[in-house]
């Protein structure tokens, strides 16, 4: 299933929830709702109404709305990890083209999720005292470093390597910031993601 596909409440909706079916449900609809209306534009009642359960229901997992937005950036920030992780596949190591597959990835990813992004990004976690979710983050970059150490034939993450990391970090962050507004992004006169991940790549993979 697209994340960008709407999921009416019938197709959350379940008779007879397990445990872990339920809170899922209820962080997928807070997923959803984030995407359409924003962190501030709905209820927990709103949540509960998509995902087909009681107003009662979420506080067997989660004390409160914000809570039930942190474990859905959490989950959001594992998956796109696991998505990094997977975007490498078959791509021979050490090559360019796999941190342009890393770069594709974060860039789709915030496209696609606009509304996690931004919470991701925009100083919601700032104010969440959760160390899973810095955690996951150095995880994720981890992977980036990991893969420019290879493609500049390091065996450990030095100085260097950590200082490219963060360059072409940079610029798929700003470059997906840039993309999910259709403003911003006519001015860049419908330039090609592709060759601009190529080029970046080749620039800081150089010697």
């Amino acid at each position: 299933m697209k994340h960008s596909e709407t999921i009416k409440p019938a197709a959350l909706r379940k008779s007879g929830y397990h445990h872990g079916d339920l809170r899922s449900g209820l962080i997928e609809a807070t997923r959803q709702l984030v995407e359409e209306k924003g962190p501030d534009g709905f209820s927990v009642s709103d949540a509960c109404r998509l995902a087909g359960v009681s107003t009662a229901a979420p506080y067997k997992h989660f004390k409160d709305k914000a809570e039930m937005i942190t474990e859905m950036v959490m989950e959001g920030m594992v998956r796109h990890r696991d998505n990094m992780v997977a975007a490498l596949e078959g791509i021979p190591p050490g090559s360019p083209e796999r941190i342009k597959a890393l770069g594709r990835e974060y860039v789709m990813f915030a496209l696609t999720e606009p509304g996690l992004f931004r919470l991701k990004f925009g100083g919601f976690t700032d104010g969440c005292d959760d160390p899973r979710m810095q955690a996951v983050g150095e995880a994720t970059f981890e992977i980036v470093l990991r893969e420019v150490a290879q493609c500049i034939g390091e065996t450990t993450i030095t100085p260097e390597v950590r200082r490219r990391g963060f360059a072409l970090w940079g610029f798929v962050h700003g470059l997906s910031f840039l993309l999910a507004d259709p403003h911003l992004a006519d001015m860049g006169g419908g330039a090609d993601l592709d060759l601009m991940l190529d080029e970046i790549a080749q620039r800081m993979l150089a010697p």
